[in-house]
């Protein structure tokens, strides 16, 4: 594995690991997470293709960015690691708030795309109500409870036996959450209540998509997912027991398999 930075106006500092060889997968992790959310999976798919996995802008070892964050300007952080690398083509892997920003990359850098993965991630924008929650997290974060919610939040992510199970696995989520900055979680929740709502570019999409689901997850519903996955033209979905939010976590080796597998497909493609 490789420890790689770049540097440009807008973004000070950003640091992603590069590791594996083969066709390029990109890893991008969800909220409050940073790559090595990845890290229970990462020996497994390096195996099979180049991996590219970044610290998103203000998470991690990466400095926030200059301007107000947005999917959009993380989808355009990605695509400067991938100029960085010389690689013109990948498949993109989001994870809740990475697959936000996997969409953003869809819609703006669609040619470098040959598949998309949305791991537990949902194309719609956030409910008027949805917005409303993430406001009054942000004023709890930025009055100083930025403990409160974090040690609030980190366990909904799991089901109920993973909880039961792997009570020093989630106390290590906590504490990794624990030492970003408030500011930085405040600026990803600002970044997802202004998100657009993407379900109607994914009919458009000329690649295919998987769709990975949660049976037990409560944020990223399975019935709604289930119902976005037939909007592109080829779906591949596959559905986890025994799992909630964390599917790389919950279940490590069926999203190792089920992500060779399409990523391997997508690479047919070229």
């Amino acid at each position: 594995m490789q420890s790689k930075n770049i540097q440009s106006p807008k973004f000070p500092n950003i640091h992603y690991r590069i590791m594996g060889q083969g066709n390029a997968l990109v890893l991008l992790h969800g909220f409050p997470e940073t790559g090595d959310l990845w890290s229970e999976v990462w020996g497994e798919l390096s195996k099979e293709f180049t991996l590219i996995i970044p610290d998103l802008p203000g998470s991690g070892k990466s400095m926030r960015c200059a301007e107000p964050l947005t999917m959009d300007l993380i989808a355009e952080c990605v695509k400067q690691i991938l100029d960085e690398e010389g690689i013109e083509q990948i498949v993109l892997a989001g994870h809740s708030m990475g697959g936000y920003a996997a969409l953003a990359f869809a819609e703006l850098y669609q040619g470098y795309l040959k598949g998309l993965i949305m791991v537990h991630s949902m194309a719609n924008d956030d409910t008027d109500e949805k917005k409303e929650q993430r406001r009054k997290s942000i004023v709890l974060i930025e009055k100083g409870g930025k403990d409160v919610f974090v040690r609030q939040m980190i366990p909904n992510l799991f089901s109920e036996t993973y909880k039961k199970n792997n009570e020093t696995k989630i106390q290590a989520h906590i504490e990794a959450a624990l030492k970003q900055d408030a500011e930085s979680l405040s600026d990803f929740y600002n970044a997802m209540i202004k998100r657009p709502n993407r379900v109607q570019l994914l009919s458009g999409l000329p690649f295919p998509i998987l769709w990975l689901i949660g049976k037990e997850d409560t944020i990223a519903s399975p019935d709604k997912v289930l119902q976005q996955s037939t909007h592109a033209n080829v779906n591949f979905v596959e559905v986890y027991a025994n799992c909630a939010h964390m599917g790389m976590l919950e279940q490590p080796s069926m999203l190792v398999k089920d992500i060779v597998r399409f990523t391997k497909y997508c690479s047919r493609l070229i």
